[in-house]
């Protein structure tokens, strides 16, 4: 039986190409880096308008949590009727389809979420749904 007498190769990392990737990606960025400088060389007054609206799509629902002891917040913000409607309003001239979801607790008064309800419409709120928790029979 033959031995071999020859000794194994060890690996050998080839970082040949690991670095033509690097400097290839170094160039497109410093490259990239010039033409944006090149469009702020010249002096351009943008012209101004009142009425611009926001080019995105419709914004996230607001939420408006009514908790057991009839506490109404917007978002993270505690806040009294009024206040609601104000804030409501606000969204509303903002984006006329603002989305509202009202989330009351199940074990608290039901006329706190009419009221919030009611607030919402005063507002001028088009769009509210009422968050609940499909019931599973088992």
């Amino acid at each position: 039986m033959p031995l071999k007498t020859e000794p194994l190769e060890e690996p050998v990392l080839n970082l040949a190409s690991m670095l033509d990737i690097v400097l290839l990606l170094l160039m497109f960025f410093m490259i990239g880096t010039q033409f944006k400088e090149n469009e702020r060389e010249y002096k351009i007054q943008l012209p101004m308008v009142a009425d611009a609206k926001a080019l995105s799509g419709q914004p996230d629902e607001l939420i408006v949590n009514v908790s057991r002891d009839g506490v109404i917040t917007l978002n993270t913000d505690k806040m009294t009727l009024p206040e609601l409607e104000t804030a409501l309003a606000k969204a509303i001239e903002n984006f006329p389809a603002q989305n509202v979801m009202i989330r009351g607790d199940g074990a608290g008064p039901y006329q706190a979420v009419m009221d919030v309800m009611a607030t919402a419409k005063r507002a001028g709120v088009r769009n509210v749904s009422l968050a609940h928790k499909p019931k599973i029979d088992r």
